[in-house]
């Protein structure tokens, strides 16, 4: 699986959906006798297939995680990255079972970026 890094990396042209920088409230919760929990936090990066999020809880590579936004709609995932520990919270990354562009509510940034209302709006500002 691909790097959750923020630059560019080897990896980053063969990324099937890009990433967004969202900060997004959601809850993570997981069922297994083992691993019961519930956790609310908050997204890092988010793209159509998953996100890179920080829990306390303890999960592993590979887990089932199910997690829900702020209206209750949820999305099976699994983890795919396990990242570094900061003041006892880790960062995952978690791709969901089947991809879902619009469990966000966001519309992701298009591959080139000039010529589009946003590009042109700061050459604007610029003048």
């Amino acid at each position: 699986m691909n790097s959750w890094s923020p630059g560019p990396s080897p990896d980053s042209s063969r990324r099937r959906s890009r990433r967004v920088l969202l900060s997004v409230p959601v809850t993570v919760s997981c069922e297994a006798p083992a691993g019961k929990f519930t956790e609310k936090t908050q997204t890092l990066v988010v793209n159509a297939h998953g996100a890179l999020i920080t829990l306390a809880a303890k999960v592993i590579q590979g887990q089932t995680l199910l997690i829900s936004d702020s209206s209750s709609t949820s999305r099976s995932c699994h983890v795919v990255y396990v990242g570094p520990t900061v003041e006892g919270r880790t960062q995952f990354g978690v791709e969901f079972n089947e991809p879902a562009p619009n469990f966000w509510h966001i519309t992701f940034p298009p591959d080139d970026w000039a010529g589009s209302p946003l590009s042109d709006l700061a050459e604007t500002k610029k003048k």
